[in-house]
């Protein structure tokens, strides 16, 4: 059985570890590729997942692909009531309620890191009646860079006036772990249907499900 290290605090991503946000905005994706002929993997896909477009942009690569300039605006409106129409009364992902609850049980602080602004995260948040569960939500516009840069997490860490060693970070993305990596965060994968086809060996934990995040997290002692 794995064991988490000793920490004061759980740091959690919030698109597609606390909402299932990120398949609905594949598929969308997905449909306006193939409605030019191409195929959208999820092995490409996943080079945005957990960053923004400035890292890689479906945009300037079905451009690249049709060889073609395309009429943007009028596909990412249809592209987001998309979108929104099929994250209508989504809820948490399953065990995450868990995860979050024993985390409070061990006295662990609690704060949501994400690339997603605070409007998106925090109003999803309150939606899934989770919001008042953490002690802070960092997002874009909060730190410089977002990630894969450790920026985020490290001003979290600051927020909480902890060293980066005592946060543990749960992510569902590479590019996510790779902040917590350059961040010097412990921290664990938890991949969902979108990034499970990628290699999380980078993290320091893979774990099947926030359910397995939860019971381990009853066995922890807080550091300190």
């Amino acid at each position: 059985m794995q064991t988490l290290p000793p920490v004061r605090a759980l740091l959690f991503d919030f698109d597609g570890l606390i909402v299932d946000t990120e398949w609905p905005i594949y598929e969308a994706w997905q449909r306006t590729f193939r409605d030019h002929g191409h195929p959208l993997s999820l092995e490409t896909f996943n080079q945005c997942i957990g960053t923004d477009f400035e890292t890689w942009s479906p945009k300037i690569h079905l451009e690249e692909l049709t060889g073609n300039t395309i009429d943007w605006p009028p596909l990412d409106d249809a592209r987001q009531a998309s979108i929104n129409k099929n994250l209508v009364g989504a809820p948490a992902m399953p065990g995450i309620p868990e995860a979050v609850q024993a985390g409070k049980e061990t006295s662990l602080k609690l704060g949501v890191v994400s690339s997603s602004s605070h409007n998106w995260v925090d109003g999803w948040l309150e939606r899934i009646d989770l919001f008042h569960q953490f002690d802070l939500t960092v997002c874009r516009g909060d730190a410089p860079r977002i990630k894969p840069e450790p920026d985020l997490y490290l001003e979290a860490a600051r927020q909480l006036e902890m060293e980066s060693a005592a946060c543990l970070v749960i992510e569902d993305s590479v590019n996510g772990i790779k902040a917590a990596k350059a961040a010097g965060m412990p921290n664990v994968a938890i991949p969902n249907r979108v990034t499970g086809c990628c290699n999380f060996s980078l993290a320091d934990h893979v774990l099947a499900d926030a359910y397995e995040l939860a019971a381990l997290l009853t066995t922890m002692k807080p550091e300190g």
